[in-house]
């Protein structure tokens, strides 16, 4: 069994990771096309599915939320 500690911080490391190359690629597109707005939902289902199979209670939704738009952030930041 792993303890909760490291399953919600693995968990909040995988989703800040998933979002940067979303992040990366809505920042290289026009602003609120469609292809901008599919950069920002589309992980959302993935990071769903991962708190749902791991049975984390919905009242760590804002952190995952805060680790998402962390890793928008910083992968719109990116100058590769």
């Amino acid at each position: 069994m792993i303890p909760k500690f490291a399953l919600v911080f693995g968990l909040l490391s995988m989703t800040c990771m998933l979002n940067l190359p979303f992040g990366f690629m809505r920042g290289k597109a026009r602003k609120y096309s469609l292809k901008w707005f599919l950069y920002i939902h589309l992980p959302i289902p993935l990071i769903f599915l991962a708190r749902t199979y791991s049975h984390l209670d919905y009242r760590y939704i804002p952190l995952f939320v805060g680790a998402a738009v962390l890793g928008q952030v910083l992968g719109g930041k990116l100058n590769i």
